[in-house]
């Protein structure tokens, strides 16, 4: 399938909230062919968040974070897997979106292969389930990290072809996070009842996409909290 229009740094240079909740139906992109229909992502605000890489500041592995949006913020998580996000917000704003689950749409024999490492065959919707899992199938490791997703010929980029989320979006607390973390803060967006979707917590208020215009933030929505957070383990 044609993989659309690439979103360029007008797109990401926003609300991580309004990004994120913009980001359900759009697709993740390989030059060799894989592609993805995003179903689930997390949105991460900012500075004062203690769930967030860029709580303690610019720290080496944070630094990608301060940075200008539309770079890929990739980080290993519990010793076993990556995680990819996109930065979002003004430079030094340190906030971003974190890729958690989508559909595969093109490319799924790479993304079988990325996975199973040719021993074992895997269901279709387990391929890009969980944050682990798409990183995996789309081959996005630390060698990746700062990649510029919004750059003419970056091997990885995020587009839009004007399907749409197909479905809901409903927005939930993120999945993952311990008591002392901002657990309850409604920044999961996922399509409602979505097979292509990580599990995660029930919804808090069913969320409709509102059009934007890249580069421009839609103000504060009246259905989350006035706080800000940025990336984590999960």
């Amino acid at each position: 399938m044609k993989p659309g229009n690439r979103l360029l740094a007008e797109f990401f240079h926003r609300d991580a909230r309004d990004v994120a909740q913009e980001l359900i139906g759009k697709l993740l992109v390989r030059s060799d062919g894989r592609q993805g229909r995003l179903e689930e992502v997390e949105a991460y605000l900012g500075l004062d968040d203690p769930a967030s890489h860029a709580f303690r500041g610019p720290t080496p592995r944070a630094a990608i974070m301060f940075g200008p949006p539309g770079r890929l913020y990739v980080y290993f998580s519990y010793g076993s897997h990556w995680c990819s996000n996109v930065v979002c917000g003004p430079e030094g704003n340190a906030s971003a979106v974190l890729l958690r689950a989508a559909q595969p749409v093109g490319g799924i024999a790479a993304m079988e292969q990325a996975r199973s490492h040719g021993q074992r065959e895997l269901r279709e919707r387990d391929l890009c389930r969980g944050p682990g899992r798409l990183a995996e199938a789309f081959g996005i490791t630390g060698a990746l990290n700062g990649m510029d997703l919004t750059a003419k010929g970056s091997e990885l980029w995020l587009s839009d072809d004007g399907a749409g989320a197909g479905g809901v979006v409903e927005a939930t607390p993120r999945v993952g996070l311990s008591a002392s973390r901002a657990p309850e803060l409604p920044l999961r967006f996922v399509v409602q009842a979505s097979a292509w979707a990580s599990p995660g917590p029930r919804p808090v208020v069913p969320t409709p996409r509102v059009p934007t215009a890249p580069g421009r933030s839609a103000g504060q929505s009246a259905h989350w909290p006035c706080r800000r957070a940025a990336c984590q383990d999960s």
